[in-house]
């Protein structure tokens, strides 16, 4: 049985081929008849719709569940909630605050359990990024691609991503806001807390949020932190003159990134958001054949 908690839960051989099927638009129904639980500890957009259709296109059904219908380690620990959608579901997902929560989760379920977001990794959201800068650059191995920001758990999955594809990563982040050191041990990775290092010549510019969702009350503290490190055009033409602009949504225009850069012609932001659908599909698929 095989849990995706983080990326580096497969392969790189196997990342290529759950990449290789989300190309695939006419997938194969693997899912008829199944069930797909949902779990969303924590409110979704992208992820919530994004899986619901991949799991649409392969012919199940999409059982979404939110926080209050299962109160998570509150009306119910984690691991009786993997246990219990086990027995009806044939693949579980869980979108969570505490990755601990997803860990017991998946250690009492009998099923294969993605992880939708939780405070450490954020695999779902690479597999899309990854399947997109396929698409637009074809080989990784050899690009460059520059994060600019909070060493959250997006920049850390990326790095166990990159590190997967051979693409290297450089990190500009302030000083205490570093992605863990076991993190950055992966692969090509580069640390600075200079923004124009970073950015330098790379194919590809990403930011996230400075205040990710539970951290509102650090607000004030993260944006004087994080000042000067605003994707805007003078950084961006730092970058390579073909390069692309990622975020993986909600932004907050005015703090990590200017209105300019991500409406204007390098933002690949919106395709961005398509690609979680594609790659999502093709990490079900994969895992439907895998039983």
């Amino acid at each position: 049985m095989r849990h995706l908690l983080d990326i580096d839960d497969l392969s790189a051989a196997e990342l290529a081929a759950v990449l290789d099927l989300a190309e695939q638009r006419d997938p194969a129904p693997v899912l008829a008849g199944r069930g797909v639980g949902l779990v969303f500890q924590k409110p979704s957009l992208r992820t919530r719709v994004s899986m619901e259709m991949a799991v649409v296109q392969l012919g199940g059904h999409p059982v979404a569940l939110q926080d209050f219908e299962v109160g998570l380690d509150r009306r119910e620990p984690a691991g009786d909630v993997g246990r219990v959608l086990s027995q009806y579901c044939s693949l579980l997902g869980a979108r969570v605050f505490d990755h601990d929560a997803i860990e017991r989760l998946a250690a009492a379920s009998t099923v294969p359990v993605i992880n939708l977001l939780s405070d450490r990794a954020h695999p779902c959201e690479i597999l899309g990024d990854l399947f997109l800068l396929r698409r637009h650059l074809g080989s990784l191995a050899g690009r460059t691609l520059a994060w600019v920001g909070d060493g959250n758990n997006v920049c850390q999955s990326l790095l166990a991503g990159a590190a997967l594809v051979g693409l290297t990563v450089r990190v500009a982040c302030p000083a205490g806001y570093e992605p863990s050191a076991d993190s950055l041990g992966r692969g090509g990775s580069l640390l600075t807390h200079d923004p124009a290092e970073a950015v330098d010549g790379a194919d590809a510019v990403y930011t996230d949020v400075w205040t990710s969702m539970g951290q509102e009350d650090e607000g004030a503290e993260r944006r004087r932190a994080f000042t000067g490190f605003t994707v805007d055009d003078a950084l961006m033409a730092r970058a390579r003159p073909d390069a692309l602009f990622l975020h993986c949504l909600p932004a907050h225009r005015g703090e990590e990134v200017a209105a300019s850069v991500i409406d204007g012609p390098a933002s690949a932001v919106w395709d961005q958001a398509a690609a979680r659908m594609h790659a999502q599909r093709g990490l079900l698929w994969w895992l439907a054949e895998q039983r």
